[in-house]
């Protein structure tokens, strides 16, 4: 894509010392992480669950995992299903993948068989790799896919012989045996296999697609997003100069989010990878399991979910805590409130850290962040400042023209960091990737905001009707449209009620087919239904069955009488408790106060 140089930028005088365009890198992923070792071959790559291993060391594993790949035919184009929770058998397949030219689809673990089934279709993957405590929905969809080899690995893998003793001593023993199937190969014995297999230079084009990240896109249907090395090669790069990450002497970061997501994926993990850094891997988020890591650990960066913070501010472990090791603090992939961060920016302050939690915006179809709030010159309720090379403007809904400045309108982006284009949907493609009258490429990201005169960004509302969750991304069309395939079940809807730590937890409104009776055996019944079909954190935490949906003049269900009503009673049960706007003009969802806290995950 061509960056017009007239194209208007009132964002940079903001700029301070950071540079309005950049140069990059040429290399691919794994590049990326061969060059890092071979300038800083004994500095410690990860450290995960107690052990810490050096970058010769992770890249002679690469290297491993890779030649296993090319003995089962897996070579330049081929895509490899990666169902791994933040731990040293994820790093391997990913960078293997990149190795050979292969691109890694990465999916959420806690995805349901059916959701997992069409990721392996989407993606075209023969080969997925995944823990022993998931194989067993793999193996329940094995005959409806085209999966020819399931590659399991356990925790233990990732450990040393003491370590892993321990973990089969302890948490092990809760993960259910592995079924039998033809189809199945052990992590270690997979890697054996390929000994010997010759490698082919890694010297790949980075414009070659190199990563598919799933995305519920425009219409909320998941969707894989075709990322190249060179978008991610653009989003670190430009995160590095926004954030001032050159400086050398602090490059230890706390990876607590997954591996799936942009926003972990690329900021948590890959960006301190290619710069010589260490990412203490977090396999499973505890709010108590976080801040004994941050204690313990002394990362000098973080980067999270706003549900994640909200717990650190709460945290009984972090009371006495000195976190002046901070030198970074970052927060995105969700709405922040003004509350949590003035609380967060004192709880900081309180424990000696010089960093303010900074804001970014992006989505996953741009990799992850291209809009952070400046180190100097925040603006209160603006998620910040486009990154280098990277072109906002604000058109008029459904249009490609733009508006005013102060004028809400469709967020556009336009830059190195935009995705490829959506897998086999050539329909979202044409509504999502648009070419404007300047001449160049925008991404229609479905968000609503506004620009004003010096080029910050306010975000106000989205678009396309979605709940987020701990970061999670649900969107209640594809949740009902799974509720509703349920034969007692006549029609839903599924809302977004406030929670105090989620953000927003799930709730489905149910209207039960003439004749089936209300009660535990038919709630029972969906619910099962639903964990067969949808995402662990998309499940709906409570079901009410209703008699008739309230309808518009249209005929259409009312959604947002159902979501006035839930607040009216949760008002009326006091349960409210922040009413304050997140940005000028955009009344912010209320917060919960009591319930269920449940633990909250990172996330899209």
């Amino acid at each position: 894509m061509t960056i017009l140089p007239d194209s208007p930028r009132p964002w940079l005088k903001h700029y301070g010392s950071v540079k309005p365009n950049l140069e990059y890198p040429t290399y691919t992923l794994y590049g990326g992480l061969k060059e890092a070792a071979d300038q800083y071959p004994d500095n410690v790559a990860y450290r995960f669950m107690g052990k810490s291993v050096k970058y010769k060391t992770l890249l002679a594993d690469v290297d491993r995992f890779a030649s296993a790949l090319r003995k089962k035919g897996i070579g330049k184009g081929d895509s490899v299903l990666i169902c791994l929770p933040n731990c040293p058998q994820a790093l391997h397949a990913f960078y293997g993948a990149s190795r050979i030219g292969a691109v890694a689809a990465m999916v959420h673990p806690l995805s349901a068989p059916n959701e997992l089934a069409f990721y392996i279709k989407n993606s075209g993957s023969r080969i997925v790799v995944t823990l022993d405590a998931f194989a067993g929905n793999f193996i329940k969809i094995k005959d409806d896919v085209p999966l020819e080899t399931l590659v399991v690995s356990s925790m233990k893998d990732g450990l040393g012989m003491s370590a892993g003793l321990v973990y089969s001593l302890t948490l092990g023993r809760k993960v259910p045996p592995v079924p039998d199937s033809e189809c199945i190969v052990r992590w270690k014995d997979f890697l054996a296999e390929g000994e010997g297999a010759k490698l082919p230079d890694h010297s790949f084009p980075p414009e070659d697609p190199a990563v598919i990240l799933y995305s519920g896109g425009t219409t909320g249907i998941p969707k894989g997003v075709l990322l190249s090395s060179a978008n991610f090669n653009a989003t670190i790069t430009q995160t590095m100069e926004m954030s001032g990450l050159y400086q050398r002497d602090y490059l230890t970061v706390l990876s607590a989010m997954p591996m799936f997501h942009g926003f972990g994926l690329c900021i948590g993990i890959h960006m301190f990878l290619c710069c010589g850094g260490t990412c203490i891997l977090v396999p499973r988020f505890t709010p108590d399991s976080y801040a004994k890591l941050l204690v313990k650990g002394r990362p000098n960066f973080i980067a999270a979910v706003p549900t994640l913070f909200e717990h650190m501010v709460r945290s009984k472990h972090l009371r006495e805590a000195n976190l002046s090791c901070l030198k970074g603090v970052f927060v995105g992939g969700d709405t922040l409130t003004s509350s949590l961060r003035d609380r967060t920016d004192m709880f900081l302050r309180e424990r000696k850290c010089s960093s303010i939690l900074r804001e970014g915006y992006g989505l996953t179809e741009c990799v992850t962040a291209s809009c952070l709030t400046p180190k100097d010159g925040a603006r209160r309720g603006s998620i910040g400042i486009p990154f280098p090379d990277t072109y906002y403007k604000i058109v008029k809904t459904g249009t490609t023209e733009p508006a005013e400045y102060g004028t809400d309108g469709e967020i556009c982006i336009s830059g190195p960091s935009v995705m490829i284009g959506y897998v086999g949907e050539p329909e979202e493609n044409a509504r999502t990737l648009r070419l404007h009258d300047d001449g160049m490429r925008w991404l229609h990201t479905g968000d609503i905001g506004m620009m004003d005169q010096d080029g910050y960004i306010y975000f106000r509302q989205r678009l396309k009707r979605m709940i987020i969750s701990s970061g999670y991304n649900i969107y209640p069309s594809h949740v009902e449209d799974i509720i509703n395939a349920h034969p007692d079940v006549d029609s839903s809807c599924v809302i977004g009620v406030p929670d105090p730590i989620r953000s927003q937890r799930v709730k489905a409104f149910v209207v039960l087919k003439p004749g089936v009776e209300k009660g535990e055996t038919v709630l029972r019944s969906i619910k099962d239904h639903c964990r067969n079909n949808v995402s662990l954190y998309a499940i709906p935490r409570e079901i009410e069955f209703i008699d008739d949906m309230p309808k518009t003049r249209l005929g259409k269900v009312a959604f947002s009488a159902l979501e006035d009503l839930e607040l009216e009673m949760l008002s009326r049960r006091g349960d409210i408790l922040d009413h304050a706007s997140l940005t000028p003009g955009c009344p912010e969802k209320p917060i919960l106060r009591g319930g269920d806290a449940g633990t909250g995950r990172p996330q899209s």
